[in-house]
């Protein structure tokens, strides 16, 4: 704002929507200063300056900040087997299921309690959080088998995984840092050069689920996704049928 008014020696709110746009224009010119996040911290700036001031036109007139896109890290089938193989405890084992079997956050399956799940129906129940919506996401049967036994065998109390108890002797939910924990002990033993982290398993989950066939919409409802445009950035990542990658050197030999 200030670097504005001195290249013009006049307040903003004075300036032409030429004027300010062609200072924008200059500042993305400029190789040395200022850099891209002095452009985008210009516009935020604009856009309060000129919101107190009730100039709701050269608001908008400013241009769009698009946000980079950077793709996230997707394991293939055979590290996922893998991966839900490395663990020695049945529960662990299960927690990496629920994560990419469910395409849970981390926050999402510490939450989840033993009356949130409806084996006969096939389902958990995922409770609104931090602006999301309520959503019910499927349950494998093959999870839903490993979970009988689990519960059978470990007699978890309230939420569906328990960390350890306190002094009280009251049971608590796993955390954050003790699924961190898991997959961090385990990603060592899957052969792959990868950086795995729980939220890895969500983005296998969505991008496997769009080469399966699932549709956009139905795949942001499962994610709990509040808008389509942070769904759609599977579309980047997913192989698929129709519109098959393919690198050119398979084609050249023919």
């Amino acid at each position: 704002m200030a670097h504005l008014t001195l290249h013009y020696n006049r307040s903003p709110e004075k300036l032409s929507v030429e004027h300010v746009q062609n200072y924008l224009y200059h500042c993305q010119k400029l190789h040395k200063t200022p850099s891209e996040s002095f452009f985008k911290h210009t516009i935020f700036g604009l856009r309060a300056a000129y919101k107190v001031m009730g100039m709701e036109a050269k608001r908008v007139a400013l241009p769009q900040i698009k946000r980079d896109i950077k793709l996230p890290c997707v394991l293939n089938k055979e590290e996922v087997k893998r991966l839900l193989k490395a663990p020695k405890y049945l529960k662990h084992r299960l927690i990496i299921g629920m994560l990419y079997g469910c395409g849970l956050r981390s926050y999402e399956l510490c939450a989840v309690k033993l009356s949130d799940l409806d084996f006969e129906r096939k389902t958990v129940f995922i409770p609104k959080k931090k602006g999301k919506i309520d959503r019910y996401v499927p349950l494998s049967p093959l999870l839903i088998r490993g979970l009988k036994k689990y519960i059978t065998t470990e007699n978890p109390q309230g939420h569906l995984f328990n960390s350890q108890v306190s002094k009280a002797g009251e049971s608590r939910g796993l955390t954050t840092n003790g699924i961190r924990w898991i997959i961090k002990e385990n990603r060592s033993k899957i052969g792959s050069s990868k950086q795995i982290t729980a939220h890895t398993l969500r983005h296998t989950f969505a991008t496997h689920l769009l080469e399966y066939g699932v549709d956009i919409v139905s795949l942001k409802e499962l994610l709990g996704h509040a808008h389509i445009e942070m769904t759609l950035t599977y579309l980047h990542v997913a192989n698929l049928p129709s519109g098959s990658k393919f690198s050119p050197l398979d084609k050249l030999y023919d």
